[in-house]
Parts: C-alpha cells; sequence; structure tokens
C-alpha cells in the first residue's frame, strides 16, 4: 500500500485550476493552508492526510484510521468473499471502505488484526527490519522438545523461497502448547516451522503485534488504536 505524498505545487495543479507556476504567487498571497497554517513553500510535502485549503476550499481532509480487532476462526482476512464472513464484516466505521489490513491470518488463525488506511503505518508493521514482535499461541499434534526452542532460534531453511527464517524466540507452555515471537510474517510461516519436525499446527492465535495486545478485547469485535499505540509504531 503506497502512500501519496507530492510537492505543494505539484499537488496545486492536479487538484485546482491553478498551475505549478502559479503556486509560488499563492503562497505569497497567503491563499494556500496546509494543516491550518499558511503554506510557505511550493516544496512542501503533501501527505494523503494532509488537510489542504485553498481560497477557503477544502482540496484534502482524509482522515487517518487505524483499528484492532480479534478475528474468530471461519473469518477470512479479506475485504471480500463470496463463500466467508470477512473481516470488512466486523468492522463499524464510516471510513471501512478504505481501509487495508495488515498481515493477514489464515481462515482458521484466531486473533489480533490490525486495519488502516496509512500506507507509511502498515509498511512500519510489516517491516521485519522494524524488529515488531509478533507474538502466537499455538497448540499441536505432537509433544514438544527443547530441539525446538534451538532451530527455532537459529532459523529454518525454506527451500521454496531460498531462505532461512530470522531467529524466532519460543517457550514452551506445556507437553502440546507453547508461545512463539516472530519478527517477520512468511506465507504459513508458523505452520510451516513447526512442518520442519512434522508436527501438525491445530490451532493458532496471535496476541499481540509489538505493544499492540487483544487483552480486553471480546473475539469478532473492533477498537480503535490509542494515541499512544499508533505513536509507539509511527516512532520506529
Amino acid at each position: 500500500m503506497k502512500s501519496r505524498t507530492s510537492r505543494l505545487d505539484r499537488f496545486i495543479s492536479q487538484n485546482s485550476a491553478f498551475s505549478l507556476a502559479d503556486t509560488r504567487l499563492l503562497i505569497a498571497q497567503k491563499r494556500i493552508f496546509l494543516d491550518g497554517r499558511a503554506a510557505h513553500s511550493i516544496q512542501q510535502k503533501v501527505t494523503e492526510f494532509t488537510h489542504v485549503v485553498l481560497d477557503g476550499c477544502c482540496l484534502r481532509d482524509n482522515r487517518p484510521v487505524y483499528l484492532m480487532l480479534n478475528k474468530p476462526r471461519g473469518v477470512v482476512s479479506a475485504t471480500k468473499d463470496s463463500r466467508h464472513s470477512t473481516v470488512m464484516d466486523l468492522v463499524d466505521h464510516p471510513q471501512k471502505h478504505e481501509l487495508h489490513i495488515v498481515g493477514r491470518l489464515d481462515l482458521n488463525t484466531t486473533g489480533l488484526v490490525l486495519l488502516t488506511n496509512d500506507g507509511a503505518w502498515s509498511r512500519k508493521v510489516s517491516l521485519p527490519e522494524t524488529k515488531l514482535a509478533k507474538i502466537y499461541e499455538v497448540t499441536l499434534s505432537k509433544p514438544l522438545t527443547d530441539e525446538y526452542i534451538r532451530v527455532f532460534r537459529e532459523g529454518i531453511y525454506f527451500a521454496y523461497e531460498d531462505i532461512t527464517t530470522r531467529p524466532a524466540r519460543l517457550e514452551i507452555l506445556s507437553d502440546y502448547t507453547a508461545r512463539l515471537s516472530l519478527v517477520e510474517g512468511k506465507y504459513h510461516q508458523v505452520k510451516r516451522m513447526f512442518g520442519y519436525f512434522r508436527n501438525e499446527v491445530l490451532a493458532l492465535h496471535r496476541v499481540s503485534v509489538g505493544h499492540i495486545s487483544l487483552e480486553g478485547l471480546d473475539e469478532g469485535h473492533c477498537r480503535q488504536l490509542t494515541c499512544e499505540e499508533i505513536a509507539v509504531i509511527e516512532n520506529q
């Protein structure tokens, strides 16, 4: 998801009857306001969420939205699907049609899903370089051993992509359950990592992404992120 950012003069020429060259005069006459302040340079950046007013007329007034959802089993991480309910069916927000899903979960995987219309923010969540831990609770068909901890810490080679997974932290909770912390999200990564041991994942639940936790949010419900939750990721 690309964020829409452009120079002020280019934005004005694309969204009004004025040309690139006209923008300098408009600025000098204090006829352009960005987020409530008079513009001062043709090179100012206009993001997808900059409030832009020209001669009293609003040219852009997009608002960023950040939501978290506790996804139930059997719900698809998609905007529409002909066979299953989608996460969007569980969202009640006037801007829901603008949102995209940050870090999809499989049909039968439950837990934390983030939704936003802010492309730059969602990239920070998704990039392994941000080192944002995604924590899962896993239930398995066969008993776990300490060997899993070592192998997950060292990384597992995926031949199809010719990559080795980044170090992951595994905490064994019982013979058949564990808590797993990852900083990346390859295709079906958790199931494939346990598949290395030929151990089937029976249940998978994402409990947190970084400092954002499902605690207190009922299954099937969503809420807006707090300013603190948003800012911590913005500042990564």
